[in-house]
């Protein structure tokens, strides 16, 4: 384990009329850390740490401080527009629209989108002033809203690139008893990491015993017994079924860990917010 130096600090993202703020935490960096290890212990990711930071490659030294801002994963209901989500998370459109690589106004219900926590706008009227246009009639088509932009506000002097970001969750695995799960099963929805045991020192075997480096395509969750049983069978959305056969320090409350079988493989899957169903 490694210890870290946290603290709060306001840190100056934007450069626009409206005055700015992040609330960002800031870690010292210590001899042994890797990105991989800070963007686990902060839910984060690897490319987010870099972007926010300016770093062109994975290499850090003891004593580097780094800023971490976490991130929020947001479901697009029926009837949201982007200046009210903006409105509620205390960001403005164009920083929505830049995380999320928008290229309009216009978002549709089962939009998954990524907003970053601590840029927040210390001003309480937003840049855009926005006009919110009447909602369509008609009952085939879902209601859509274009919101004007006047700002091109973005974080200075980089901007996070989020990914693939997609309108509807990932398909599972083509097995048939991946795609089908019980009515009466129980669903939560858990923020959702990645590990493996493909690394220096680690066992490979665990807490209930199976061997992850003889099964690497085992399908295994590392999970916090008092919200998932340990054993249980499970559906985890984009991973597909499952055994909750593991348990982590850092797994707690409605947390998992799925496993892979690269490390290359659990920096990619960064950090996300998904559902899981426990089958029995």
């Amino acid at each position: 384990m490694f210890k870290k130096m946290i603290s709060m600090v306001p840190v100056a993202v934007l450069s626009i009329t409206l005055g700015t703020t992040a609330q960002a935490a800031t870690i010292t960096v210590e001899k042994g850390d890797t990105l991989w290890d800070l963007s686990r212990a902060n839910h984060t990711t690897v490319e987010n740490i870099q972007k926010f930071n300016h770093l062109t490659t994975d290499l850090i030294h003891p004593g580097d401080v780094l800023t971490i801002v976490s991130e929020k994963h947001y479901t697009v209901k029926n009837g949201d527009t982007l200046w009210d989500i903006a409105r509620d998370h205390q960001v403005n459109v164009s920083q929505i629209k830049e995380w999320n690589q928008l290229h309009k106004d216009l978002i549709q219900p089962g939009l998954k989108l990524v907003i970053f926590e601590g840029l927040k706008t210390n001003s309480t009227t937003l840049t855009e002033n926005p006009v919110k246009p009447v909602a369509s009639k008609s009952k085939e088509r879902t209601p859509n809203v274009t919101v004007p932009s006047t700002s091109k506000a973005g974080i200075e002097p980089t901007t996070p690139v989020i990914n693939n970001v997609e309108t509807k969750a990932p398909a599972p695995a083509t097995n048939k008893a991946d795609t089908e799960v019980k009515a009466d099963s129980k669903e939560i929805t858990v923020e959702a990491t990645a590990y493996t045991a493909s690394c220096d020192g680690c066992s490979g075997i665990t807490s209930t015993g199976i061997n992850l480096k003889d099964n690497p395509d085992a399908k295994v969750i590392s999970v916090d017994p008092t919200v998932i049983p340990l054993g249980s069978k499970v559906y985890v959305e984009g991973y597909g079924e499952a055994i909750a056969g593991d348990t982590g320090g850092s797994i707690k409350g409605k947390r998992i860990d799925v496993f892979v079988p690269t490390k290359q493989e659990a920096i990619n899957f960064g950090v996300k917010q998904v559902e899981v169903k426990i089958l029995d």
